[in-house]
């Protein structure tokens, strides 16, 4: 019996912010309890550390497309590479253009690569 307590209590912390609202608003309802088992499920829940929103992406060139030097020009502007880096960059599959940038810049640069054939990721 003490391992089922405990396998639940270990289950109820684990409850996302909304799963703890869903089963308190169900305890309540279903079985009459409220405040003080409810508030605890809540107060669990809410005292587990939350995931933080992703603030910086990687532009990452998945493929360089069909007009392969302008997209190797726009790389060259981008990160001032040389003309032999920049090649490296743009012909490996896969390769970090810019790291850590805001969302803002990543999305407007992921547009500029794309509207030139290229084909682009953010990580």
């Amino acid at each position: 019996m003490a391992t089922d307590i405990k396998a639940l209590g270990d289950q109820i912390v684990a409850l996302t912010l909304l799963e703890a609202k869903a089963l308190a608003d169900y305890l309540k309802e279903t079985h009459g309890i409220e405040a003080a088992a409810g508030g605890a499920v809540v107060m669990a829940a809410a005292a587990a550390p939350a995931e933080e929103a992703k603030t910086e992406f990687d532009v990452i060139l998945v493929e360089c497309g069909a007009k392969k030097m302008d997209v190797l020009k726009a790389v060259r502007a981008i990160t001032g590479l040389g003309l032999k880096e920049a090649k490296d960059l743009v012909e490996k599959a896969n390769s970090v253009v810019k790291e850590a940038m805001p969302k803002a810049d990543a999305e407007k640069l992921k547009k500029e690569l794309e509207d030139l054939g290229a084909k682009v990721a953010l990580k």
